[in-house]
């Protein structure tokens, strides 16, 4: 089989296209949209953090524009997705339960996520819990009461906390619904009463190898070394299983000019090499966890992006802020933005804008950041721009 030969830009052009990321939206996005984009990328990461929108609504508007972000909701609610570790917390197209059962049979592979210290510390706890909740019905961490003091920080959880993560690791509960975005834990028997382990589970191997699948329509283009990231497989290269996938006929081998590594291209994406790729005019903000990004190896090669999530970093650390947002503009990540919605005024904040360093400013460019600033403010009910440096008066009116 011939080896594609691809420049850079085709290769960017062709993993945007798997993402839906690579050109602007064609009409008013619907709830099925969601969904649908949802199955795009076979993964949507779960963040809580606000500053502007949460990840995963933010992450759907890169690729949709303005649409009802309770329309996720509702596909949660009404069992269309469900939620579990995926690449990291995800929600996840219902039908692939089956590729992600074995992590809840088998939680010592889960490390922290599992805690399975705790869970045998706390096995009588932890089973009259999920008695309760089986007889009683759902429940939210936040219906239980602390009694030690307040918390100190993200992790430092309440006891009933760690037992709902802990039977919602292993699979015992699943999320039904959530509410002003907190976990409404169930009995997963009744959230997915159709799912029978003894009829219904595939074997390891072939969960693995539909993940590894999934990842490289995902991805559109995939090498040995970017694949195993978007599900959290063992680490490991790939080679041999990407091979399969050639022999199979659902990838192309491909290479990009100046690279050493082989690569591989979906084959569902050959017919735009043929009749050719449609310009990217795609110009969007992105998540910190958005696909696009999330493997950080992977976006430097690609885009030669270098890219670090600083929320998590001591703010004496920083380098751009506290929740960076990506910038997407025609098939390049140009900048990354340190906003804030403040949703009480109407007000979204450009805090910083920096461009990348082969990145130059001119009047395409103010267009398509200004456009994309503006839709990105309405979308969050956040209509007034407001530059909080001078340095970036070249964006505003």
């Amino acid at each position: 089989m011939s080896t594609l030969q691809l420049s850079l830009a085709q290769a960017r052009q062709l993993h945007l296209h798997a993402q839906g990321l690579l050109t602007r939206p064609a009409r008013r996005a619907t709830k099925a949209d969601v969904l649908a984009a949802i199955r795009r990328m076979a993964l949507l990461q779960i963040d809580s953090i606000n500053v502007v929108a949460r990840s995963p609504y933010l992450v759907l508007f890169s690729r949709l524009g303005a649409y009802q972000p309770q329309w996720l909701d509702q596909l949660l609610a009404e069992g269309s997705v469900f939620e579990y570790w995926a690449h990291e917390a995800c929600f996840v197209p219902r039908e692939d339960y089956g590729l992600l059962r074995h992590r809840m049979l088998d939680p010592s592979t889960m490390g922290w996520k599992a805690a399975l210290a705790w869970q045998a510390q706390h096995a009588d706890a932890i089973a009259a819990l999920l008695e309760q909740v089986r007889t009683h019905g759902p429940v939210r961490a936040q219906d239980f009461a602390r009694h030690d003091g307040k918390g100190n920080g993200w992790w430092d959880w309440k006891p009933e906390k760690r037992h709902l993560e802990a039977l919602f690791t292993s699979g015992r509960l699943m999320v039904r619904e959530r509410r002003q975005f907190q976990r409404v834990y169930d009995v997963a028997e009744r959230v997915l009463p159709e799912w029978d382990d003894a009829r219904d589970l595939p074997t390891p191997e072939a969960a693995q190898l539909a993940m590894l699948r999934h990842s490289c329509r995902a991805l559109g283009v995939v090498s040995g070394h970017w694949v195993g990231d978007y599900y959290r497989l063992p680490r490991g290269r790939y080679h041999d299983a990407l091979g399969t996938l050639v022999d199979d006929g659902e990838l192309l081998p491909a290479r990009v000019e100046g690279w050493p590594q082989d690569l591989f291209l979906h084959h569902s994406l050959a017919p735009l090499l043929q009749h050719g790729l449609p310009p990217a005019t795609a110009c969007s903000v992105l998540s910190p966890f958005d696909p696009v990004v999330w493997d950080r190896r992977r976006a430097s090669e690609l885009f030669g992006f270098d890219y670090r999530i600083e929320c998590y970093t001591p703010a004496h650390k920083r380098r751009y802020g506290y929740f960076v947002l990506p910038v997407l503009c025609r098939g390049r990540l140009v900048a990354r933005l340190d906003a804030k919605a403040h949703r009480d005024r109407g007000v979204f904040e450009i805090k910083a804008l920096y461009l990348e360093q082969d990145v130059r400013p001119g009047p395409r460019l103010r267009a398509d950041l200004r456009r994309a600033l503006q839709q990105a403010a309405d979308w969050h009910g956040t209509p007034t721009l407001h530059f909080a440096r001078h340095d970036e008066q070249w964006l505003s009116d």
